[in-house]
């Protein structure tokens, strides 16, 4: 019952901080994160004895041995509900109970008889009996005797040595432990303390965050013409701006097909005029070679046969092509011209500028939406901030603080009183320590004495001083053995029987939960009640509320919302009504009327300038036929090549006018073709890279049109038709990620409350700190190790005894021994001779 009373107060220190729960750390989107501030704590969950907790695992084995029954539960129910007649109900005790009350027995037996049997074996010696008459019987196998009882009582000394180490460390553990009782008891107080006073702090850090989730919306909706018109238009982008891309590049590509016009047809001009000079320049030469060859030399042979082949060769001097022939493309160039004159990139740039004013045009037409949010939102701020006042926490805290202030202050007050008491019980058990020290250091002394000093040549009435005093040491081991062995049985038994109780009744059962199993049984505690402490803390007895549920709750460091199913007389989840504020918000949003109608990607003037670009007729120029011509050499024969040809025929007519006339008209030749055929040859190369290229701008011009204006009507129809759409998507996505703000936060602020602030794990803290560790591990394992090594060193003093008033037979001085005589004549016999000592 004390430790159910333990319990429920434990319980009753954190109860009304229980409408939270504990600390969470949530990160919502866009970086929106919300984290309480860890508490720490400063008792460790768990309590580790050290090496010791071997010795106390012997004796936990030793009592399941003793007590192998399994825990009376229902004998505990029944004491519980006083329903428990010891008449009708002892023999069930005696048979739960049956190992303890054997040994108790066992125990008594030996504190009873060993007073008598002390008392007789020294009435028995007194008159010379039972070892007491000093004279010692000479016997084949005295020496193995001696050997043996030294042997077993060296033996059973160190058995009695080692209860005696364990009673000594038991005792001086105890003493230790009851040292640090304060220590543990202040740290776990504090630990209550700072529950009780961070609960309040948490609550309010909790509720506080409001203020930054407001912000982060209301950044948002300043932000509007970004978020929302920037969604809008990053919707319409894909579809918009490669149209107006496509536009843009046409109207560059106008501009730069007049240019390669104008270019193509000034070169060609020029051409032309070139190639009318060549024409002249070779019709001179012609017409000299002419005038030349009609030199009467060319009559005279071989000089006929040369004459005659120069004159054949004067065809190939003339112009290879017919540049003359090609069309002008003024034409062209004109419709071009009329093209341009209106200007189409700056259409294009209002298009632009049209679509790229969408989110300036959302902030418009949002301003008053924007308003009202702010409003809705300042509101649900109020009525978080009174949540606050609404939870039942703050006036209670003050007396828990009291409650608390007032257990510190007892434990205070009494804890000197237990220390001194303490130091009573480890003089105590010192004391017994010290005397069973004291005997086994008389027989470690006898056996010393009595082992070093013996003579086996020395007879026993002539023993040595050593070894006489080697007897009496062991002798006085005995006597003191049988004045306070009973007590100390004494001890052993009282210990034994509490202790032993204490761990199967208490702390084995505490350690496997069965307590809580029992307390947890229905109507047990309060007939009317099913469940007592779901009465005792709700009103509500029906609810599965367990104190076994409860203890595993808080050792997992749940919140006491949760732990203690506070939800049932404080729900949380109705006074945060999430779906009314997402509610309340979702309506604002959907009040939200932006529109976009009125945007204009290129007007009727833009689509015309287009379409006149198209029908300008650059697209059916024949370019193959400039193509061709400019693909010729200027002249049909390489004038280089002639004029050398021409050169060597010369050389080899005899000196004369002739001659030398070649040789000036090889030389023009040679002239013409670096200072007009390369010259010309060059332009018609630039030209023709020039043409390909104008050639391949104009290429599929109408297809390319159509194209651009076909893109150009599906994407203003898309704005016309679909638009609509685009901004009720977008702005239901903005909506939802303000509103999910605060869900966000609503949501960590319903599990923050119901599953995590106060924390109750300092509560299972304390009271395993109460049961598990002060009762169980600081007094009880201790003392059942205490009585474990003293109870085992008494049980050996009876070997003990034996053997030592055996083996002082073979040490101590004897006042007489066995004499043979007439060994000679082969008479065997002995008679008494007495020794002259006086003991």
């Amino acid at each position: 019952m004390a430790l159910l009373l333990g319990f429920l107060l434990l319980l009753e220190l954190c109860w009304d901080t229980s409408a939270l729960g504990p600390l969470s750390s949530t990160k919502g989107s866009d970086g929106l994160e919300f984290e309480l501030p860890a508490t720490n704590y400063e008792t460790k969950d768990s309590y580790q004895a050290g090496p010791i907790s071997v010795l106390f695992q012997i004796v936990q084995v030793f009592l399941r041995v003793v007590q192998p029954h399994p825990f009376p539960e229902d004998i505990l129910r029944k004491i519980l509900q006083k329903k428990f007649d010891f008449s009708t109900d002892y023999d069930k005790i005696i048979y739960y109970e049956i190992g303890i009350i054997i040994c108790a027995v066992l125990g008594l037996l030996f504190v009873i008889l060993m007073p008598l049997v002390g008392f007789c074996f020294g009435l028995c010696r007194c008159c010379n009996k039972c070892g007491g008459e000093m004279h010692q019987r000479q016997k084949k196998n005295g020496a193995f005797l001696r050997k043996y009882f030294t042997v077993s009582l060296l033996v059973i000394c160190i058995f009695i040595s080692v209860g005696i180490i364990y009673g000594f460390v038991a005792n001086h553990h105890l003493r230790t432990r009851i040292e640090k009782t304060r220590k543990l008891a202040e740290s776990n107080l504090k630990d209550l303390r700072t529950l009780l006073i961070g609960t309040p702090a948490q609550i309010n850090y909790v509720l506080s965050q409001y203020t930054s989730t407001k912000e982060k919306a209301f950044s948002d909706l300043d932000n509007i013409k970004s978020l929302l018109g920037g969604g809008i238009h990053d919707q319409l982008r894909p579809k918009v701006i490669p149209v107006l891309d496509d536009i843009k590049a046409m109207a560059e590509s106008i501009k730069e097909t007049r240019e390669a016009l104008l270019n193509v047809n000034n070169t060609l001009k020029e051409l032309k005029m070139s190639t009318a000079q060549l024409n002249t320049s070779l019709s001179d030469v012609k017409r000299n070679l002419e005038q030349s060859l009609n030199d009467p030399m060319c009559s005279v042979p071989p000089v006929a046969t040369t004459c005659n082949n120069i004159r054949m060769s004067l065809g190939q001097l003339d112009d290879n092509t017919n540049l003359g022939q090609l069309p002008s493309l003024d034409k062209q160039i004109d419709n071009i011209n009329n093209v341009l004159q209106t200007d189409l990139s700056s259409l294009v740039q209002k298009g632009y500028k049209s679509f790229n004013d969408i989110p300036e045009m959302v902030q418009n037409q949002t301003t008053d939406i924007i308003s009202d949010v702010k409003r809705t939102l300042n509101s649900l701020g109020s009525d978080i901030e009174n949540m606050s006042e609404q939870i039942p926490i703050q006036d209670k805290l003050s007396d828990f603080i009291g409650y608390i202030n007032d257990t510190e202050t007892y434990i205070h007050r009494n804890l000197p009183t237990l220390e001194e008491y303490d130091s009573y019980r480890w003089l105590g058990g010192l004391i017994v320590c010290c005397l069973l020290t004291l005997i086994v250091v008389f027989y470690y002394l006898g056996l010393m004495c009595g082992t070093f000093g013996y003579d086996r040549h020395a007879t026993p009435t002539r023993r040595g001083c050593v070894s006489n005093t080697g007897g009496i040491f062991l002798m006085v081991g005995v006597g003191i053995s049988f004045l306070f062995c009973w007590i100390l049985m004494t001890i052993v038994v009282l210990t034994f029987v509490i202790g032993g109780n204490m761990e199967k009744l208490v702390c084995e059962p505490y350690q496997n939960r069965k307590l809580f199993q029992i307390l947890d049984t229905p109507y047990l505690l309060n007939e009317n009640w099913k469940y007592y402490l779901s009465g005792m803390v709700l009103n509500k007895p029906d609810i599965n509320l367990t104190f076994e549920q409860v203890y595993s709750d808080c050792k997992e460091n749940k919140g006491i919302y949760s732990t203690l199913k506070l939800e049932n007389t404080y729900n949380i989840s109705e006074h945060l009504n999430i779906q009314e504020h997402s509610r309340n918000l979702s309506n604002d949003f959907k009040n939200m009327n932006v529109n976009i109608d009125n945007i204009v990607l290129l007007d009727a003037a833009g689509r015309k300038n287009l379409m006149d670009f198209s029908s300008s007729g650059v697209d059916t120029i024949d370019y193959n036929v400039y193509l061709a011509e400019m693909g010729k050499t200027p002249t049909k024969v390489n004038l280089l090549s002639f004029a050398d040809d021409l050169d060597t025929k010369a050389n080899n007519l005899p000196q004369g006018s002739l001659k030398q006339s070649l040789k000036n008209n090889a030389q023009n030749l040679k002239t013409i073709h670096h200072g007009q055929v390369m010259p010309l040859e060059q332009s018609m190369s630039t030209i023709n890279q020039s043409i390909k290229e104008l050639q391949h701008k104009s290429s599929g011009l109408r297809v390319k049109v159509a194209n651009i204006l076909s893109s150009l009507d599906s994407a203003q129809d898309f704005l016309q038709t679909r638009i609509s759409s685009v901004i009720v998507k977008e702005s239901s996505k903005y909506g939802n990620m303000i509103i999910g703000y605060f869900e966000h936060y609503l949501q960590w602020v319903k599990i923050s409350i119901t599953e995590q602030i106060a924390a109750c794990k300092p509560v299972a803290t304390a009271l395993d700190s109460a049961v598990d560790v002060f009762l169980c591990s600081y007094i009880i394992d201790p003392m059942n190790l205490f009585w474990f090594g003293i109870g085992k060193a008494t049980i050996f003093l009876l070997p003990a005894i034996i053997f030592a008033v055996k083996l002082a037979k073979y040490y101590r001085r004897m006042d007489s021994e066995d004499v043979y005589d007439d060994m000679e004549n082969g008479n065997i016999g002995f008679h008494r001779h007495h020794s002259t000592q006086t003991v």
